[in-house]
C-alpha cells in the first residue's frame, strides 16, 4: 500500500499556478544538490560526477608536483584547473540559490536562510576551494601556496559521504570524552618525558638533555612506533621505558574506543529513528503510543533484495509486512500494477488476516527492506493487550464490507 511519499517527495511544497517555472526549477535543483537520494538518477549522476571531479583534482595536484613535466602537460593541467573552478563556482552559487527550499528554514526570510547557509561548515569548505583562485587574479600569491590550498577540494568529499558525515557528528557528540582522553595522553607524555630526563640525562645528554628533547622518545614509545633512534641505556631507564610502553597501549587506544563506541551508537540511533518513523506512518499503527511503536520497531528485520527478484509470488500466504527503506518495487494488481518507493509499505494484510493471500511483488531496483514477521507481531500484541484491541478494531473496519473505506488500499 503506498504511503505519503508515493504522492510527492517528502517536504515538497504545494506548487500552484502562481509558483512559476523558477520556483519549480529551484525545488528540483534543491532535490538534486541537497536532498538527493541514491535511487534518483539525476542525483546519482551529479554525486558521482562531483566525486570523480574532486578525485581528479587531487590527482592533478599530485602530478603538478613532478619536476619533469612538459609545457603541454602543465598547460592542460592549468586548463583543467580553470574548468574545475568554474564548475565548483556554479555549484556553490546554485547551492546558495536553492537553500531557501530547505524545509526546516522555510519560515525564515530568504536573506537570513542564505546567510546561515553560507556560514555552514560545508559551504565554508566550498568557499575555501574557489576563493584562492579568484584572489590570485587580483593579488600575487605564491604558486606553492595555491597548490597546497587546492587540497581543500579533497574535503568536499565529506559532503558526498554519509559515513564521513556520521563521523563528524560522532566527534562533536564525543568532544568532551575526547578532550578528557587528550588531557590524559598529554599528562602521560609530560610525566614520561620528565621521568626519563631525570634518569637518562647524565648518561645521554645529547638525547635526553632536556624535557622537550625527551618528549621525542616519549611520543615514539607511547604511540608504539618505536623508531629506535633514541633508547634508554640505564637499568632504571629501561624499566621506565617498559612501563611507558604498557601505558601507551592502554591510553592511546582510549580515543579509538570512544570514537568507535560513538559511531556504533550513532548508527543504531539513525536506524532506530528510521524504523520508528516508518512504523509510525502506517495507518494500522497510527494511534499507537511512542513506547509501543518503539517496541514494535525492535522486531523489524533488515533484508536486501536485488533488482528483478520476486519478493512474493501472487497467491502465496501473506506472512509479513514490509517497509521500503530505499528502492522501488512493483505491486501486481488484477489488471494493472502499482510502483512503491521509499517510505511505502506492503503486506499489511498478513497482520490482519492469517488466511489472506498476497499480491505479487517484484523488485524494480536494489531494495533495502524492513520486514515485520506476522508471528512476531502476534507475540507483540499478546504483550500489549491495548495494541491488540486497536488492531482488531482496524481489522473489523477493514473487512466490514466492500463499501466501507479501507484503512489502506489496495490490499497487499
Amino acid at each position: 500500500t503506498p504511503g505519503p511519499s508515493a504522492e510527492r517527495p517528502p517536504h515538497a511544497p504545494d506548487f500552484d499556478q502562481k509558483s512559476g517555472l523558477w520556483r519549480r526549477m529551484r525545488y528540483g535543483l534543491y532535490h538534486i544538490l541537497e536532498a538527493g537520494r541514491s535511487h534518483d538518477l539525476a542525483s546519482r549522476i551529479f554525486e558521482y560526477a562531483m566525486i570523480f571531479l574532486i578525485l581528479a583534482n587531487v590527482l592533478a595536484f599530485a602530478i603538478e608536483t613532478g619536476q619533469g613535466l612538459s609545457d603541454n602537460t602543465r598547460h592542460y593541467l592549468a586548463i583543467f584547473n580553470v574548468v574545475s573552478i568554474i564548475i565548483f563556482t556554479i555549484e556553490y552559487v546554485l547551492r546558495i540559490w536553492v537553500s531557501v527550499e530547505h524545509p526546516p528554514l522555510r519560515h525564515l526570510p530568504h536573506w537570513r536562510i542564505r546567510v546561515r547557509w553560507i556560514l555552514s561548515p560545508s559551504m565554508l569548505i566550498d568557499l575555501a576551494v574557489i576563493l584562492p583562485f579568484y584572489l590570485s587574479l587580483f593579488f600575487t600569491i605564491d604558486l606553492r601556496v595555491l597548490r597546497i590550498l587546492r587540497l581543500f577540494r579533497f574535503l568536499k568529499l565529506a559532503r558526498f559521504s554519509p559515513a564521513l558525515e556520521i563521523l563528524s557528528r560522532v566527534l562533536v557528540a564525543e568532544r568532551r570524552s575526547l578532550f578528557g582522553a587528550l588531557v590524559i595522553m598529554l599528562s602521560l607524555l609530560i610525566v614520561a618525558s620528565a621521568a626519563m630526563y631525570g634518569l637518562e640525562h647524565q648518561a645521554q645528554p645529547e638525547a635526553f638533555g632536556s624535557v622537550p628533547q625527551a618528549m621525542w622518545w616519549a611520543v615514539a614509545t607511547l604511540t608504539t612506533v618505536g623508531y629506535g633512534d633514541v633508547v634508554p641505556v640505564t637499568a632504571l631507564g629501561r624499566m621506565l621505558g617498559g612501563l611507558v610502553m604498557m601505558f601507551g597501549l592502554a591510553m592511546f587506544a582510549l580515543p579509538i574506543a570512544i570514537v568507535s563506541s560513538g559511531f556504533a551508537n550513532e548508527i543504531h540511533r539513525r536506524e532506530f529513528v528510521v524504523n520508528w518513523g516508518m512504523v509510525a506512518r502506517v495507518p494500522l499503527f497510527a494511534r499507537l503510543d511512542a513506547a509501543a511503536i518503539a517496541d514494535l520497531s525492535e522486531l523489524l528485520e533488515s533484508h536486501v533484495v536485488e533488482a528483478g527478484a520476486i519478493i512474493r509470488m501472487r497467491g502465496e500466504p501473506a506472512d509479513a509486512l514490509y517497509f521500503i527503506l530505499s528502492g522501488e518495487v512493483r505491486l501486481e494488481l488484477d489488471e494493472d500494477h502499482l510502483t512503491l518507493r521509499d517510505g511505502d509499505f506492503f503486506g499489511e494484510a498478513a497482520l490482519l488476516d492469517p488466511n489472506a493471500k498476497s499480491l505479487g511483488v517484484v523488485a524494480l531496483s536494489r531494495c533495502d527492506l524492513l520486514k515485520l514477521d506476522a508471528q512476531n507481531f502476534i507475540r507483540f500484541m499478546q504483550q500489549h493487550p491495548d495494541v491488540r484491541e486497536h488492531v482488531m478494531q482496524v481489522a473489523r473496519r477493514r473487512f466490514r464490507g466492500s463499501q466501507a473505506p479501507s484503512e489502506t488500499s489496495p490490499v497487499a
